[in-house]
């Protein structure tokens, strides 16, 4: 599945939780059923603009700071093929990244090399 249809399903699967239907939510937010339909189904992207994504996280009722929000941001993210930003501006994790992709593709770690990522991901 392609990464905008993964945030299109869990866009839709938010609205649901809501208990309203795609036309109802987009009446009561004043946002095109078209448009949104598509961004839905993944036939298209989410926005690349970040106020654009936050007026549609607070329409779904996603609380700045909490899973569902960071979620949501990390699967635009994704979708445009990009890491999250604030994730980008630690230097940091960003040193680290190669040792996080190395294990995404299933590369042996050292013991040490993951404690440290033990230890970058639990923030100490």
């Amino acid at each position: 599945m392609k990464p905008s249809a993964v945030f299109g399903e869990f866009f839709k699967a938010k609205r649901q939780t809501l208990g309203l239907t795609l036309r109802e939510f987009c009446l009561k937010h004043q946002l095109d059923p078209g448009n949104l339909s598509r961004l839905e189904r993944g036939l298209l992207p989410p926005p690349q603009d970040r106020k654009r994504l936050e007026e549609y996280a607070r329409c779904l009722g996603l609380k700045q700071g909490s899973d569902g929000w960071y979620t949501f941001f990390d699967l635009a993210a994704a979708a445009k093929g990009r890491l999250p930003d604030e994730l980008l501006e630690d230097e940091q994790l960003v040193a680290k990244l190669p040792l996080v992709f190395r294990t995404l593709r299933g590369k042996r770690l050292t013991g040490k090399q993951l404690d440290e990522l033990v230890k970058k991901i639990k923030g100490e």
